[in-house]
This record gives structure tokens, sequence and C-alpha cells, in this order.
């Protein structure tokens, strides 16, 4: 693997780590979010990470290992969760139902903070990797320089 594959697979990381902080931070903002555009409660989202353009297990098995050369990560999708709604409560709010619950979001903010406590580590390590990659060439061109 040369020194610019991996400061592309780091590069990769980076990228979706930050996607998946925005999204998270979406998630947080619209907590207590009872109505969107479609009159409904928001919704919880999720980030899919794949590796990009994957090499079979087959391939890995056999030992064609000697000419991989990983590609990075890629964000695939972003999912709503499906998970049951809140329900509080509150008759006196515009949005209760004829039962008087509102529904709010199916957010944990706890959840989201753990879960931005991760991806910014990952971020984190990734920014290292990149770092490292970047002082063995320098270190490379003194060498050779």
């Amino acid at each position: 693997m040369s020194v610019f594959s991996s400061m592309n697979v780091a590069a990769t990381g980076m990228t979706a780590q930050q996607l998946r902080m925005d999204v998270i931070s979406q998630n947080i903002a619209n907590a207590s979010t009872t109505r969107t555009e479609d009159g409904t409660a928001y919704r919880r989202k999720t980030v899919y990470f794949e590796e990009k353009a994957t090499t079979s297990f087959d391939n890995i098995l056999n030992g064609y290992m000697t000419n991989y050369q990983p590609n990075g990560v890629k964000v695939t999708h972003i999912v709503e969760d499906p998970s049951d709604l809140r329900l509080v409560y509150e008759p006196d709010n515009p949005d209760a139902n004829e039962d008087g619950y509102v529904e709010y979001p199916n957010v944990d903010t706890v959840t989201e903070m753990t879960n931005l406590i991760d991806a910014s580590r990952a971020y984190e390590a990734n920014i290292t990797s990149f770092n490292a990659a970047k002082s063995i060439a320098e270190k490379g061109m003194e060498l050779f320089g």
C-alpha cells in the first residue's frame, strides 16, 4: 500500500465521520420537534458506512491480499429509525392527538452524545493516521532529496 493510498483511506474516513457528526447534530437539534414539513414528529436518522469497492472474501481467503489496495469508506445511506415515537400526555399542546398525547421524536440525547463522541474519536484517529502517512512521506523525501 502506498503512502498516498493510506492518506486517501484516512481522508475518506474523515469525510464519512464528518457526515455522521452532522446527522447526529441534526438529531440532537430536533430532539423536541413535534412537527416537520410532512406534519409528523421528527425521526432519528442513522448513517451507514461501507468499504469502497470491496474485495470478495474468496479472494482474501485464497491469498490474493498481496495486491489488495484499500479504497476507504463511503456512506451508503442515511436511514430513519423506525422505532416508536415517545408519547407524552399534553392535552393543551396544539400537536396533541384526540386522546391528548403528543408524539415526540425517538431521539435519546444521551445516546446521541455518546455516538457524537464516538464519531469525534474516529475522526481524530483518521487525522492521526493521515498525519503519520504524511510524516512517512516527508521522511522519505528527506532520504532521497
